[in-house]
């Protein structure tokens, strides 16, 4: 029996330290790079008497979080500036729109004793919508804040590496104006998809 333990006292040693450092530590800092895709959602309100679709776009994203206690970071994303056409039913092709939605989350990363690990955020958002072209005559739309929640999880390569897959939905509705004059509000409340590499210092 006693050699039994010390076997397995012997083999939880060798796993822990085989085993990636997978804490978070109240000060540290974390940067991901990856690439966002953002999908807004299929019906995307009525926009000048019509059903309006925006389609889809993938960017590069920037990730800093910083531990405020140990597991518990907050965020901030940023990315590139995404690109979106806009369709409205019985018209066709609206415009093209470009915005930028950085996003503060607090998330709170859950310790495990395996490669794995989990986390969930959630935030506020804030996009800005510039660069609108249409065919149709002057647009403009207006700047947006929203709730943010994401659910992610990190798959730990080294003691500070990691890639990480997250989803997040993102509240998103703006005031839209075509030659100065309202013509509805865009819904577009997205579901973002990311894939990034994350270092830890």
């Amino acid at each position: 029996m006693t050699g039994h333990k010390g076997l397995l006292a012997i083999t939880t040693a060798l796993g822990l330290i085989a085993a990636p450092a997978l804490a978070q530590s109240q000060g540290d800092w974390a940067f991901g790079f990856g690439l966002g895709w953002v999908n807004p959602k299929s019906d995307n309100g009525v926009l000048a008497g019509g059903a309006a679709s925006v389609d889809d776009n993938t960017q590069l994203i920037i990730t800093g979080e910083y531990f405020i206690v140990d597991n518990l970071g907050i965020e901030l994303l940023v990315a590139t500036p995404f690109e979106h056409d806009v369709t409205i039913t019985g018209i066709g092709y609206a415009g093209t729109v470009k915005h930028l939605p950085p996003t503060l989350s607090l998330n709170y990363h859950f310790p495990t004793r395996t490669p794995f690990k989990p986390y969930l955020g959630l935030g506020v958002n804030y996009t800005t919508f510039f660069d609108e072209v249409s065919p149709l005559g002057v647009l403009s739309l207006d700047d947006s804040w929203g709730v943010a929640v994401q659910a992610g999880v990190d798959y730990m390569v080294s003691d500070r590496d990691a890639l990480r897959l997250t989803a997040r939905w993102i509240d998103i509705n703006t005031d839209v104006f075509l030659n100065g004059a309202p013509i509805g509000t865009a819904e577009i409340d997205p579901v973002v998809v990311s894939l990034s590499y994350v270092r830890q210092f």
